[in-house]
Parts: structure tokens; sequence; C-alpha cells
């Protein structure tokens, strides 16, 4: 009985490895300390099956309250405050493309990007409208602040994923 222990022992490791790579494989976070908050990665499952403007069925007016002060101080955080104030007063922020002069690209809160381009100026899209959609349901000042640093840091992924659109609308995985 004695020698089977270190072998039992030896046993529950291997487990223990295998469950781990099998939950790193299916994309589900790592085994945690009892009564540890979960680390949340929303961009590993599917959100098609909610509807347009909200973040699902299980939140409630005071988590659409929470999660919107939060996304608040967020956009602020991110954009600084001459940004934010600018924002505030404008209702948009204008970003210069870095790619191509005399393109600038309109940043609404909640709303399509809108391109503007100088006279002379030809637009690399058939349509003024940009659309790009979060993964998962999102507020929309934090989306803003994503979409800003987007723009502004990484214009080249910006024009590969948005789809130009003839129109203005809202954004749909925003709330």
């Amino acid at each position: 009985m004695w020698r089977l222990l270190p072998v039992a022992s030896r046993l529950g490791k291997v487990l223990a490895a295998v469950r781990a790579w099998w939950r790193q494989w299916r994309g589900q976070p790592a085994e945690t300390e009892p009564g540890a908050l979960a680390l949340e990665r929303p961009w590993l499952r599917s959100w098609t099956h909610l509807p347009k403007r909200t973040a699902g069925p299980d939140f409630r007016r005071a988590d659409y309250a929470a999660a919107r002060a939060r996304a608040r101080e967020v956009a602020r955080a991110t954009l600084g405050e001459a940004l934010w104030e600018q924002l505030q007063r404008q209702g948009y922020l204008d970003v210069p493309s870095r790619l191509q002069p005399g393109l600038t690209y309109r940043l609404r809160v909640g709303q399509r990007i809108e391109v503007h381009c100088d006279p002379g100026v030809d637009s690399p899209w058939p349509w003024p409208y940009l659309c790009i959609n979060p993964t998962y349901p999102l507020p929309e000042e934090e989306f803003f602040a994503h979409l800003y640093l987007y723009v502004r840091d990484n214009e080249e992924h910006v024009r590969r994923v948005a789809a130009p659109q003839p129109w203005d609308q809202v954004l749909g995985r925003t709330f």
C-alpha cells in the first residue's frame, strides 16, 4: 500500500497538467484560487444571440449604469482632459489620417466613423461612413476610446476591417 502512494501522487499531478492543457486549448481560463475573481475573456464567446444594444438578459439597470459610469472614466482617462472636454463640447473628435494627407476621421460616441476629405482629396472608400462594431457588447464611451486609439495608432488595421456604409446609424454592439 505504501508503494502506491507515490504513483497516485504522480498520477494526480499528470491529471492536473492534462486538465490545465485542456482548459487552455478550449480557451477557458485557468483554474484559480477558491474565491478569486475569474478573468473575463469575452472575445472568446459568440455574442450573436443577443439583441442589439444590450449586454444580455442578466444585465439589470443598475449593471448598465455601473458599466456606463466605468466606461466614462475609462474614456476620460484614455483621451486626457483636453480631448475629453473637446468631445463634450463638440460631440465629436476629428483624427487626421497618418496615411493619407487631407483625410480626417470624425469619431462620435455610439455612431459610425464619418470620413471627411479636403477638396481635391479622394476618399479610399465609396461611401462616407465606416462601420466597426466591437466583438462583444461594450458601453458606447468605452468603445469610443478603443476606436480613438485604433484610428490614431493603428490606422492600417482600421482600413482593413472597417465596412464602408452609405448612411450613418448607431452601432449595434454598444449600449
